[in-house]
């Protein structure tokens, strides 16, 4: 008996993918995505490492490039079965990029239907030229021809950057960080691009986290400002906000578990802070949620006097399985999400800040029942507030569909973010605005269709999105 070997399955991502299926919207999607498809791409939101980029050195495997920095791929792999520690998460082991690669290859299908499975394909097949999905069969030759890549000059971060288009990447930085690699790529005049840093301080919101104190004192020796007391720690984080300014920043950025903002007087801040210097354990949960509700208060006020923008995501149950963080540490794929709020929590903070001029407050959730009943309105109200796009677990082309439709009847586009790719994986940031071009380039035809725009304003509209909206947004 003949024994026929199986034909590999060809990868090559379909020119009308995410497209409606009706041919007279497909045909107008075409037409509003072809306007912006090769725009230059803005990413306000990332988390890439500068320094890598201002390195430019070559990138170690494939592996350590397309799989291990990134959680989105980390998290699925590990719900079909791989450990993490199979998968170069784990110090104490230190498993092969080609056999990580395989765990990649041999478990593609689980990735079916999914975001990840749609930037894969398309840096895969874009990026890196292979014609066949990954599959067992032919993993090492797959790891060995993008190795081959990553070794020629076109195929270093600062290559890669003007192949991707990228005009602006922001970056996502720890309050203490010297930005030497920012200040580096800067003064190059050889680098072309924009690299700019964002300021993320969410340690010191919650003085029951554990490292609380010693994060509390780093940013004081970083400052040079005594944060012993509430007032100094509030000076500390100004000299380093005026840092991160004169390094280009433009945003800030903070996570935490909810919107609330009611502020406390300065002497119940004074007595929290002093207790938990002292000793965290006595510091109750009451009191450590009080805290950080009026650092975001705080927070606020300091974006009125120094004009960063700031970015709110709150409702991410950070680290939920606690025996994979003791191990494994935090971002490796265990983080949910919760129950947004946002029109009362929110409402002392803006009720003080929400109509201040210059100030640009950009809401994020991955509860998406909020965009309708809370983002939208608020944004379509005041004017400090924009509607932060899709990100993390509804970062995908059918949520944002349902964004759009939404947010826009409360806040239009103008008030929204631009797109956000929120990503530490260097090579999926092109996929992953293309993603995001097609899908609203798939809304927009909707509106056209329907007769409530003009073919004309669509296009229009499709260039906003991925340029002058998110230039605005962020103060780019």
């Amino acid at each position: 008996m003949t024994q026929h070997t199986p034909t590999a399955t060809v990868l090559a991502p379909h020119p009308d993918r995410l497209f409606p299926a009706d041919p007279a919207t497909r045909t107008i999607a075409r037409t509003v995505y072809d306007a912006v498809k090769d725009a230059p791409i803005i990413s306000p939101h990332g988390h890439v490492d500068a320094s890598m980029i201002a390195a430019d050195e070559p990138f170690p495997d494939p592996a350590a490039l397309l799989i291990t920095p990134d959680h989105y791929v980390l998290r699925l792999l590990h719900a079909n079965g791989v450990p993490l520690d199979a998968l170069g998460r784990d110090p104490q082991a230190t498993p092969s990029g080609r056999s990580i690669w395989h765990q990649l290859a041999s478990h593609w299908d689980d990735f079916l239907g999914t975001p990840v499975r749609y930037w894969f394909e398309t840096e895969l097949h874009d990026v890196f030229g292979l014609d066949q999905e990954p599959s067992a069969a032919n993993a090492d030759a797959q790891y060995d021809r993008i190795a081959a890549a990553l070794r020629e000059p076109s195929f270093r971060p600062r290559a890669l950057f003007d192949t991707f288009g990228i005009e602006v990447l922001a970056t996502t930085d720890a309050p203490t960080a010297d930005l030497a690699a920012h200040a580096r790529l800067a003064a190059d005049p050889s680098f072309t691009g924009r690299v700019v840093p964002t300021f993320r301080a969410d340690a010191v919101f919650d003085p029951s986290r554990p490292d609380w104190r010693h994060v509390v004192t780093s940013i004081g020796e970083a400052a040079g400002i005594d944060t012993g007391s509430h007032h100094g720690l509030l000076a500390a984080l100004r000299a380093r906000r005026q840092h991160f300014i004169q390094h280009g920043a433009t945003a800030t950025d903070t996570g935490v578990l909810d919107a609330g903002s009611a502020p406390l007087p300065a002497a119940e801040r004074e007595r929290i802070h002093t207790a938990a210097l002292r000793d965290p354990s006595s510091v109750t949960t009451a009191d450590a949620t009080a805290y950080r509700h009026d650092m975001l208060f705080r927070w606020a006020e300091m974006s009125v006097d120094d004009g960063l923008v700031m970015q709110l995501h709150p409702g991410v149950i950070r680290n939920h399985h606690t025996p994979t963080l003791e191990r494994f540490g935090p971002d490796t794929g265990h983080d949910l999400p919760a129950v947004g709020a946002f029109t009362e929590p929110l409402r002392p903070l803006l009720e003080a800040f929400g109509t201040a001029p210059g100030f640009h407050l950009v809401l994020f959730t991955v509860d998406e029942t909020v965009f309708s009943r809370e983002i939208g309105p608020l944004a379509g109200f005041y004017p400090a507030v924009y509607a932060g796009a899709p990100w993390w677990f509804i970062d995908t082309p059918a949520a944002i569909g349902r964004y759009r439709g939404a947010v826009t009847d409360s806040a239009s586009f103008t008030k929204t973010s631009g797109f956000i790719d929120d990503t530490r994986a260097y090579c999926s940031i092109p996929a992953r605005h293309d993603m995001a071009r097609r899908a609203d380039a798939a809304y927009l035809a909707g509106l056209v269709v329907t007769h409530q725009v003009s073919e004309e304003d669509a296009v229009r509209t499709a260039r906003r999105i991925v340029s002058d909206i998110p230039k605005a947004t962020f103060k780019l």
